[in-house]
């Protein structure tokens, strides 16, 4: 790499990249993901305990003393609502992790700005990549509990993959945005904290969207995560097909944005060694 070059910001530049750095993309993963835990007794384990907590928390709370029911849903049976939640909520927090750290990415790594030739535009990356895995280690531990709770886990939960794939896209492009805006604006990741909470309350995470009055509902959808939630628990949960005209829309909006938040990034990083 030099330095002194104009950095490519093509949409082919941004997939050669992630190609060509694909080992180091990896090792940073796997370092970030057990750097997490270091120190800890039960190391590693905890990114499985804390999914196990959260879901036995969630089926005491809705199964047990709420008795709650999803919808129209007649029976409040066997912690089902947990399982809604969860659901949910795994989607959630794929997105809002890497999107509550990209502010903070560059100014949490200065050396690599600074110090070494770096493809800094890997750094988005890792930090998905760690949130993959632990997003990946909670559908595990979901898809163990759809079995013991339903007894079977639908086949469409192959397509999961193909539901998710749309919202990372969608994640890495604002993650390449915010991590170069917040180079030169610190105050965007005190933002996106709050963005992420009304996020999550703004989609149909804790209640059906058929409790939302239709004339609003459309409004739901303007939120980035309410069709993969949504679509979500089609295939892990209630064992039907998605909308596969929606997340086609949906992708190519995300490639648009993954497209966008990798230029702006590309055409930012020249400043960075500056204003660090």
């Amino acid at each position: 790499m030099n330095p002194h070059e104009i950095a490519p910001s093509s949409p082919m530049a941004m997939v050669r990249s992630a190609w060509r750095n694909k080992t180091i993309i990896r090792k940073m993963t796997v370092r970030e993901v057990v750097g997490r835990y270091r120190g800890s007794l039960f190391g590693i384990a905890w990114s499985f305990f804390n999914p196990i907590l959260l879901l036995v928390v969630y089926t005491f709370i809705f199964g047990v003393v709420f008795k709650s029911r999803w919808g129209a849903t007649q029976s409040p049976d066997h912690g089902e609502f947990a399982l809604i939640i969860f659901s949910g909520m795994i989607v959630h927090g794929l997105f809002a992790e890497c999107f509550n750290r990209a502010p903070s990415i560059i100014l949490s790594n200065p050396n690599y700005v600074k110090k070494i030739v770096f493809p800094l535009e890997i750094l988005p990356l890792v930090s998905f990549g760690a949130a993959l895995f632990h997003t990946c280690v909670s559908c595990i531990v979901l898809l163990c509990a759809i079995i013991m709770i339903k007894g079977a886990v639908p086949l469409t939960a192959l397509l999961l993959p193909v539901v998710l794939f749309p919202l990372s896209l969608f994640t890495i492009g604002c993650a390449w945005f915010l991590a170069a805006t917040g180079v030169y604006l610190r105050d965007i990741s005190q933002v996106t904290s709050i963005l992420t909470t009304i996020m999550m309350f703004l989609c149909p995470m804790f209640y059906p969207i058929t409790a939302i009055p239709e004339d609003y509902r459309s409004l739901l959808y303007l939120n980035p995560l309410t069709l993969i939630i949504e679509s979500t628990r089609d295939v892990l949960i209630w064992g039907t097909l998605p909308s596969f005209a929606h997340l086609a829309t949906y992708f190519m909006l995300s490639l648009v944005v993954a497209c966008t938040g990798f230029w702006w990034f590309q055409k930012t990083r020249k400043g960075f060694a500056d204003v660090l």
